[in-house]
């Protein structure tokens, strides 16, 4: 979604997009391996490597998730008037994203495996 305001002209230039930008993408990508490495589990799948993987992409996900949410606000007081509640938005979608892995947090210290 926040892909979306450097397209819009309004937006293009929006405080703080590229910066948040900077951290989102490699949160994405830990937050994508995190649930593949638990999926694999689920299937089946045993070797320890998965489980550090999981453990690693969690905690890597967390803390590029408070860069993102650092700068959404930014972004949203930034924004035109018109495009607040779309920012007000994707806080909501990103709040979302983090509870996901904080969850996943606490399930792997269930599971007796250590994390940041």
């Amino acid at each position: 979604m926040s892909t979306q305001l450097f397209v819009i002209p309004a937006t293009a230039d929006l405080k703080g997009n590229a910066e948040m930008h900077n951290s989102l993408v490699p949160a994405s990508y830990h937050r994508v391996t995190a649930v593949g490495s638990a999926i694999r589990l689920q299937n089946g799948e045993t070797h320890e490597s998965i489980i550090r993987i999981l453990v690693s992409c969690v905690n890597n996900g967390l803390k590029r998730d408070q860069e993102v949410t650092k700068w959404l606000p930014i972004m949203r007081d930034d924004a035109p008037e018109e495009y607040k509640p779309f920012l007000q938005n994707i806080i909501s979608w990103q709040q979302q994203a983090e509870q996901s892995l904080t969850s996943a947090k606490q399930l792997l210290k269930q599971m007796g495996y250590e994390s940041q």
